[in-house]
């Protein structure tokens, strides 16, 4: 009976989540900004007689949906800022602000939890304990994670949040198909920045120079050779250079380069030792050339830990609602980086993602301009985000 009242709920909220979806995709806010983001988030959850707590670790925005009676607390997280990307998707509700775009789904996950929120403060006479929801801003700025700011102001505290769940649409599988596992769900993720100085000089005297392009360029080969030469072979890693600025002008050596780039991997052990080859690397090229440098490593995000008792509450939920074959175990985790993983470090958590390719349109990874989600996944997410609240929140181990 409660899966038909919630696939009932769902369905009378539909317009309203699709509301929300269309509005948030049409004012996207970059990490740290997301000032209008969470004034409409705290708006509609007061609409529902909630009361939000705002500015919690920058723009964040939390609320607590009670039950009828005490016990444990299920936290529910969606992150909600935008990148830096110029939207080409044609779609009528498109960014409405030059080169910023959802293009990573944010703007779905806020909708979502705005959506299963409306559910359970529906169904708050039917439960006991509490349901804790998580608006998250920051989560692109891995320099300044938003989940770690949330958390040091007790975005899981007051109550208590004894589990956390999160999940991210996934445009690279089908409307309906529901992916986690246990263990190491996602990467780590780290950033780095290069400086490197050397001498300009006319293009036709490059001998009274000390050309920093050509270095940088040294650089960005022998980087690679990290992966190929120095990760073991069953392991994974990824070290790539996304940024490469320098120069002024065609005849003339470029005396100043930076370069910006990211490293993923799984392993600690691993993690540590790309950054020591990296810096050995850049300072034995550097040198050599005659430059002088400056290199930068920032740790990011750590790997998500999804509990195993989660992990398998999300699946048996998948199951029973829409059969075995919807139901994915990934072999490998993702080599995509989530600030979700400092909740999961704090208390028990599962993060799981939800197909959103309809089929037989075009697939796009995120972080493109032209990325489209289907709206049909928007029911799906939510009745799983909801079942696994209130069947973790029933359950008294776990």
């Amino acid at each position: 009976m409660r899966k038909e009242r919630i696939a009932s709920l769902i369905k009378k909220f539909e317009e309203a989540v699709l509301e929300h979806y269309h509005w948030l995709h049409s004012h996207p806010e970059l990490s740290g900004q997301e000032k209008e983001t969470a004034a409409y988030i705290a708006a509609k959850l007061r609409e529902m007689g909630l009361e939000p707590t705002e500015n919690v670790g920058g723009y964040g925005v939390t609320a607590v949906i009670q039950g009828k009676g005490p016990g444990k607390c299920v936290g529910l997280r969606a992150d909600i800022d935008a990148l830096p990307i110029t939207e080409c998707t044609g779609l009528p509700f498109a960014s409405q602000y030059s080169g910023v775009m959802h293009a990573c789904g944010h703007d779905t996950h806020a909708a979502m939890l705005l959506g299963s929120a409306l559910v359970l403060n529906e169904l708050k006479d039917t439960f006991d304990g509490c349901v804790k929801l998580i608006f998250q801003p920051s989560e692109e700025n891995s320099a300044d994670s938003g989940a770690k700011r949330m958390i040091a102001d007790g975005a899981l505290e007051n109550p208590h949040v004894d589990a956390v769940i999160g999940q991210h649409v996934d445009t690279l599988s089908d409307t309906g198909m529901i992916s986690t596992r246990a263990g190491v769900a996602s990467a780590a993720s780290d950033r780095f920045f290069i400086t490197l100085d050397g001498q300009g000089s006319h293009a036709c005297r490059p001998h009274m120079g000390v050309d920093t392009i050509v270095v940088g360029a040294q650089i960005v080969s022998a980087l690679q050779t990290i992966v190929a030469r120095n990760v073991d072979p069953q392991g994974s890693a990824v070290v790539t250079i996304g940024k490469f600025n320098g120069g002024d002008r065609y005849n003339v050596l470029a005396s100043h380069v930076e370069m910006e780039g990211t490293c993923r991997n799984y392993d600690p052990a691993t993690r540590d030792m790309i950054e020591h080859r990296m810096e050995e690397i850049v300072k034995g090229i550097a040198g050599s050339m005659g430059a002088g440098y400056e290199f930068r490593y920032i740790r990011g995000y750590s790997p998500i830990m999804n509990a195993l008792e989660l992990v398998e509450l999300v699946r048996e939920t998948v199951v029973e609602l829409y059969g075995e074959t919807k139901a994915n175990i990934p072999n490998k985790a993702i080599m995509g980086g989530e600030d979700f993983s400092f909740f999961a470090e704090k208390v028990p958590g599962v993060y799981y993602r939800t197909g959103c390719h309809k089929p037989g349109e075009p697939v796009f990874s995120t972080h493109n301009e032209h990325l489209v989600v289907d709206p049909d996944c928007f029911p799906i997410g939510m009745q799983v985000m909801v079942e696994c609240a209130l069947k973790f929140l029933e359950r008294e181990s776990l």
